[in-house]
């Protein structure tokens, strides 16, 4: 149930309560509503009963209207509720009827008083059982908002740390690719000196080869002549 909701029933249960005061009030001022000294006192009764019922109609028509935009399962319960207020209202506007029709005999006048305390009896005690219902559903309400936000704070929590392991695998992230990129660097520079020693091992090679094939030249030269003599 909405906030909003709860609130109007809420303001509802109140109202029907002092209504239905009102008209045992209303009633049991003795005098007929034209003639009597109790005239005066009768209109104003009167009069706050009629504010009250248009006050009570128009809480009604957004009670209706509130849960008529609620869950189909949710709204059946709510819209049953608000057939019940529309009774009890119509109740109290029969009461009113009674008050103004200013039949107030001796009898006529007891019989509803009784019916009026009757009926205020039963309002009052359905008016704290949705008053308990209503601050049940608001600590339970409490409770879940409390809930919640420990939640959150939890959450919270959790994400912090997330978010600072997260901080610390960048930090090893960026050292690992400083240090990969470092042994990049050497292993260019090491291609380098690899690719020099190979030129110059070559190059040694050749040299060694060309003094060979003078040695044996040489030697070759100094048979040849040893020979000849």
């Amino acid at each position: 149930m909405s906030n909003e909701l709860e609130g109007y029933e809420r303001k509802y249960c109140e109202l029907s309560a002092n209504l239905s005061k009102t008209c045992i009030e209303a009633a049991a001022i003795s005098g007929g509503y034209k003639v009597g000294v109790h005239n005066e006192l009768k209109k104003q009764k009167v009069s706050e009963i009629k504010e009250g019922i248009e006050e009570a109609e128009a809480l009604i028509r957004k009670m209706d209207l509130e849960a008529r935009r609620l869950q189909p399962d949710i709204k059946t319960v709510l819209l049953a509720k608000v057939r019940e207020y529309k009774a009890d209202l119509n109740n109290i506007k029969r009461e009113e009827k009674k008050i103004i029709s200013g039949v107030f005999n001796p009898s006529a006048r007891d019989e509803l008083l009784e019916s009026t305390m009757t009926n205020v009896i039963k309002a009052s005690a359905d008016h704290r059982e949705r008053l308990m219902t209503s601050t049940e559903r608001l600590n339970k309400s409490s409770d879940g908002i409390q809930d919640s936000t420990r939640t959150m704070l939890e959450t919270e929590d959790l994400g912090v740390m997330i978010l600072q392991d997260l901080h610390s695998q960048r930090q090893s992230l960026l050292h690992t690719h400083d240090t990969l990129h470092e042994v990049d660097d050497n292993t260019g520079k090491s291609k380098k000196i690899l690719s020099n020693m190979s030129t110059r091992m070559n190059r040694n090679k050749w040299i060694f080869s060309t003094v060979v094939v003078v040695l044996v030249v040489v030697i070759a030269l100094i048979l040849y002549f040893k020979l000849s003599e």
